[in-house]
């Protein structure tokens, strides 16, 4: 088991496979676009294997795949097979669009993955035409009705709470959970470079909302609950959860490392701070140390926010990976 310097236990790895994605969300991706990484900078399915294996080593055993849009990575169903297979790996996840999901949930399911997460911050298709720059609601639906259909269990909705569209759209998604056995999740829109402080809607609001409408519970989240608060809804299908990133630090207990598609280490979403590992691996380095790469890594995850912010960067979130 990996602890860091603050007594926390580390098991949770996220890998960025991409930076690449089919949609240009509006709090995701400056509307000038980003330059997006050569070939030859992105990690190799070959070092990601690697560094999985390393990671397992250090006491990492969960492992989530994320882009940009993992999907749209060519043979990323073989990637999550080989890591599926690395002994000690307990739990394998992936987050995606759902864009492509209709058409790969089936092969995604045989290569080994249980858990899926879809980012779907409306209901409402004009309005997801409007946030994702161009994106089909409709292929969503399809898409997570299709995960379901295949076993995908639990079927995570991740909605960015934006001010101004969050608001009317909370009888839809309490439609969506009584109708279908998904677990609706509103997170706290995320400024990780101080370009973008408007639309903020806290957590806090929006379950207010829910207890002056509807008889609500507090209750345990599905596998894989991370960080957020769970309620639940008489004769629902599924839960609502919230992920107060700003409101509710959850720093204390803080699980996880973050790899981006470059191979940079972060130990923290919101600390500039990053740690080479690919140029690590690409000097040749040994099995072994990796897995004392990593260790010693997450020795210098920060202790709380205020901590974080002193080594701020100037990454958006598309680059850091979700």
């Amino acid at each position: 088991m990996a602890k860091d310097n603050f007594h926390r236990k580390i098991d949770y790895l996220r890998i960025s496979v991409t930076d690449r994605c089919n949609l240009r969300c509006i709090y995701c991706m400056p509307e000038e676009g980003i330059t997006l990484l050569n070939h030859d900078e992105i990690l190799t399915y070959e070092e990601i294997i690697k560094i999985s294996r390393a990671a397992v080593k250090a006491g990492l055993t969960r492992i989530r795949i994320t882009g940009g849009e993992p999907l749209v990575r060519k043979d990323i169903t073989e990637l999550i097979s080989e890591i599926a297979a690395i002994p000690g790996v307990r739990d394998l996840s992936l987050t995606t669009n759902g864009i492509y999901l209709e058409n790969m949930a089936e092969e995604l399911y045989s290569s080994g993955l249980r858990r899926i997460n879809i980012s779907l911050d409306t209901l409402n298709p004009e309005r997801y035409l409007k946030i994702t720059r161009g994106g089909d609601l409709n292929r969503v639906l399809k898409g997570i009705d299709r995960a379901i259909e295949v076993g995908f269990n639990p079927v995570k909705i991740n909605t960015v709470a934006i001010k101004g569209v969050v608001e009317d759209e909370l009888e839809r998604f309490k439609e969506l959970v009584y109708v279908k056995p998904v677990h609706v999740r509103f997170i706290e829109k995320m400024d990780i470079t101080n370009s973008d402080s408007q639309g903020f809607y806290s957590c806090k609001e929006i379950m207010e909302r829910f207890s002056k409408t509807t008889e609500i519970e507090e209750t345990e989240g599905p596998v894989g609950a991370g960080p957020a608060r769970y309620i639940k809804l008489k004769r629902a299908k599924g839960t609502i959860g919230f992920i107060g990133l700003y409101s509710e630090h959850f720093c204390d207990s803080c699980n996880r490392l973050r790899l981006t598609a470059d191979g940079k280490l972060r130990t923290c979403l919101f600390a500039g701070e990053e740690f080479d590992l690919k140029t690590f691996i690409r000097n040749g380095a040994s099995q072994e140390e990796i897995v004392d790469f990593i260790e010693k890594a997450l020795k210098k995850k920060p202790e709380n926010f205020k901590e974080a912010l002193k080594s701020k960067g100037e990454r958006t979130m598309r680059q850091i990976g979700g």
